[in-house]
């Protein structure tokens, strides 16, 4: 296979790469949404891990209608949120730092009923209060008080067999950590063993924003120290064959999406059960439960127990995740090159830090990128010019053994020992350098931190389509000029299949993210600027080829 077939390969490998891993990921266009308030009635019963088998969650009876609970409104200097007083369940959360996917006048809504998409807790054991049990309110903060740095919201559920008990909101100023807490005031006359469990309900319909060019994982996912990072897709939850870790004595887990995360993280050394289960419909329509189980102790006739679970629901900023649990900073998808896309990511968060602009920062990371990778360039671009001298001769090679194949592989090879041109030459060093092309795809497309970030002129949003194609038009004009640069494949299909790959590129890149785009054509512009230098060199006559009629060509 000679270099333009390559690299032709190559370039068409890299392009079905991107495809493939998007079609694998991509959600289908929103479906009709499903009723599930009846569904979610379902509560998880702890296993025989936590040596809770003998308690029973209690039947709701008389199970009320959602509309009759009332909603609480919520205030931080971070979000609003809405808590129901039914099972106390924390049912829509909006950040105020960051905007809508579409429409930049409304903010970015997480917890969502649009997708059955909430946080919920309850207690496991006879009588006590689970996730439908209607709650009553006790007077306090709705919002952050002036000068303080955190308030409670407390629920009170109906006593029931001697036994209080309160669900608990603390919320912090400056934080996107919700600790949720169960105090159980046991005024019977058993000791208690009660279990809390503590979940997240959510469809399988993907966010907005979400798209076939550009989709990242969306679903639940667990983490523990054995096991590791492990993500869960909503069909095998669905089909029942979902893997991940069932019990652990660390860990956490969350539900993911682009961006964003919800994370149950309980603290210290405790045994914990995960779970995962449908509650409600089929295929699209499912709506699923993902969630763990904890031992609260024993509470004592007389005594009072009280457990915490901290809940974090916020943005995927890495340096935050990496203080709120060990691993949880994993959530940030990087796909399967973590370990090269990590320190990319640890390196253009330093340069944002000197330029504050995270558009300059992706110039600069590629121009640091191109100069690493300098000596391989330039090893390629000189193998690529010696061979465009050589298309001549190679054209009459081919003319003049057309009809016996192994004999011009033969007289191919002889000419390419002659000149000393390795036809692999312009390829290796690029296939070297598409791993780190790849992570730095991912990191692009991962980081929070490019969501609503600017560049200049009419670049608002990094993370969003370039809304007028000016840099995908760019891209496309310097893609055209890399394959005038690069040598005349001799096979006429081959040539116009090159031609034509500026456009093929220029179309699917129509649809990425700013960011990503701008960082293919700051580095095809530095790529054709050390191309054109190297090839001028060679033609001036720096590494001249043997003539046509030399006896010992």
């Amino acid at each position: 296979m000679d270099t333009r077939r390559l690299m032709l390969l190559l370039v068409f490998g890299l392009s079905l790469f991107m495809l493939w891993d998007a079609w694998q990921k991509h959600q289908n266009p929103q479906l009709a949404q499903v009723q599930a308030q009846a569904a979610d009635s379902i509560t998880p019963q702890p296993g025989p891990g936590l040596k809770a088998a003998a308690d029973r969650i209690g039947e709701v009876t008389t199970a009320p209608a959602a509309a009759a609970a009332e909603k609480l409104t919520i205030a931080t200097d971070l979000y609003k949120a809405e808590i129901s007083t039914q099972g106390g369940d924390l049912l829509w959360m909006e950040l105020n730092r960051f905007k809508a996917h579409g429409d930049k006048e409304k903010q970015f809504v997480l917890f969502d009923p649009e997708h059955q998409y909430a946080a919920q807790s309850g207690l496991i054991g006879d009588g006590l209060p689970n996730h439908k049990t209607m709650f009553k309110v006790v007077a306090g903060p709705r919002e952050l008080p002036e000068g303080a740095d955190s308030f409670q919201v407390r629920l009170e559920a109906p006593a029931a067999n001697g036994v209080k008990v309160t669900k608990i909101y603390t919320f912090t100023r400056g934080s996107y950590l919700i600790d949720v807490a169960w105090e159980v005031q046991n005024m019977g006359r058993q000791v208690l063993t009660p279990s809390a469990y503590y979940q997240f309900q959510r469809d399988e319909v993907a966010p907005a924003g979400d798209s076939m060019m550009v989709s990242t994982f969306t679903g639940p996912a667990v983490y523990t120290e054995a096991e590791k990072y492990q993500k869960v897709k909503f069909s095998d939850i669905i089909e029942g064959k979902a893997k991940f870790a069932r019990q652990a004595n660390d860990g956490w887990l969350a539900m993911v999406q682009h961006y964003f995360v919800a994370a149950w993280t309980p603290k210290g050394d405790m045994p914990r059960e995960f779970y995962m289960r449908k509650l409600s419909g089929e295929g699209k329509n499912a709506v699923i439960a993902a969630g763990l189980i904890v031992p609260m102790g024993q509470v004592a006739p007389g005594a009072k127990g009280t457990f915490s679970m901290p809940l974090y629901a916020g943005p995927q900023e890495q340096a935050t995740l990496k203080q709120v649990a060990p691993g949880l900073d994993l959530v940030v998808d990087y796909g399967w090159l973590h370990i090269i896309a990590a320190p990319i990511f640890w390196v253009l968060e330093w340069i944002h830090a000197l330029v504050g602009n995270w558009g300059w920062a992706i110039v600069i990371l590629t121009v640091a990128i191109k100069a690493a990778f300098f000596p391989l360039s330039a090893a390629s671009y000189k193998s690529m010019a010696k061979m465009r001298q050589m298309t001549p001769r190679l054209a009459q090679l081919k003319e003049r053994f057309a009809d016996d194949k192994q004999r011009l592989n033969q007289e191919m090879m002889k000419l390419y020992q002659t000149e000393k041109i390795n036809p692999l030459g312009g390829c290796l060093p690029i296939v070297i350098q598409i791993p780190v092309f790849i992570a730095l795809y991912w990191v692009l497309l991962g980081a929070v931190e490019m969501r609503d970030a600017p560049w200049i002129l009419w670049i608002k949003d990094l993370s969003a389509a370039d809304p007028y194609y000016v840099l995908p038009v760019i891209m496309m004009v310097s893609m055209f000029i890399q394959t005038k640069l690069n040598p005349a494949p001799p096979d006429p299909i081959q040539a116009k299949v090159m031609m034509m790959m500026p456009l093929i590129f220029g179309v699917m890149f129509f649809f990425f993210p700013a960011g990503l785009v701008l960082y293919w054509v700051v580095n095809n512009i530095l790529s054709i600027a050390q191309q054109w230098q190297i090839t001028r060199m060679i033609e001036a006559g720096g590494d001249k080829p043997k003539a046509a009629n030399d006896p010992k060509a």
